[in-house]
């Protein structure tokens, strides 16, 4: 199947959404006692999510499943736990506890970009344009990437991955809020950085590509979590596909368009025939 046939399928019925969308903010409901002042493990354990502190890269899915749950119910308790988390996102950011990496945008746009946009806090907004303002100081002049983990200084952390794409709105929504447009500018350099080497001619993806850091050249791709470094990890060409449509959606670029649907081309038509 590619995304043409697939953009003939029938879409969810209006029943079937609303279904859903009930159903996730029950297990969201379930949880809230748990996990108000506390955040869920990167992975469950026994078929349960543990409760842990404010440190890991994943704490702002849980957030933002707080957020969806207040927006699709209007029930007070999401938007009590999801704001007191999002004082939680302001001490991780102004104290720099584990701030060093660009996953920045999966903690800030889903707990504090979108708490602000429903709720017009101004913790939420001041924590989320810190963290944005840290992500783009870890743009290397040379090579034009966001460094992925680690210390700037340390030259074997020279390199970028396909996760940073889904990163890149929290930089978007800064240039949107305060009209500074340096942080855009880093975002579309970044993407254009990254679609010219980790696009295989097929449309498969690396994980991972490292650059000289003398000359900012492009050097090698290989995997950090994939099977190999010429294999593709499911989950990297699923951040493609995911990180261009969001691209796209700030940009309107043509270019980032036919990327998307090469990609996810790519992506639909190694599925097994039940997708």
């Amino acid at each position: 199947m590619t995304f043409e046939e697939l953009m003939k399928k029938p879409e969810l019925s209006p029943d079937e959404t609303k279904k859903a969308l009930e159903l996730a903010s029950r297990q969201t409901e379930s949880c809230l006692s748990e996990f108000s002042s506390q955040f869920k493990s990167v992975y469950s354990e026994n078929g349960f999510y543990t409760p842990v502190p404010n440190e890991q890269w994943t704490n702002g899915f849980w957030t933002g499943e707080l957020w969806l749950a207040y927006e699709n119910t209007g029930d007070e308790r999401y938007r009590e736990a999801a704001l007191k988390q999002a004082e939680s996102f302001l001490e991780r950011i102004e104290t720099g506890n584990h701030t060093d990496t660009h996953d920045l945008g999966f903690l800030y746009s889903l707990s504090c970009v979108s708490g602000y946009k429903l709720t017009g806090n101004e913790t939420a907004k001041k924590a989320a344009l810190l963290a944005a303002d840290h992500l783009k100081s870890r743009f290397h002049e040379k090579g034009q990437f966001l460094q992925a983990w680690g210390a700037m200084d340390n030259l074997k952390n020279y390199r970028l991955i396909i996760d940073c794409l889904l990163n890149l709105p929290l930089l978007y929504w800064a240039t949107e809020e305060t009209g500074q447009p340096e942080y855009a500018k880093k975002a579309r350099a970044h993407l254009d950085t990254a679609l010219s080497v980790i696009i295989r001619p097929d449309y498969s993806t690396y994980h991972t590509y490292y650059f000289d850091p003398e000359t900012g050249k492009p050097l090698r791709g290989v995997t950090h979590q994939g099977y190999s470094a010429d294999s593709v990890w499911a989950r990297g060409q699923a951040w493609g596909v995911y990180g261009l449509a969001l691209s796209y959606r700030y940009t309107r670029s043509p270019e980032y368009l036919e990327d998307f649907k090469h990609v996810t081309d790519y992506f639909l038509t190694h599925l097994p025939e039940n997708l």
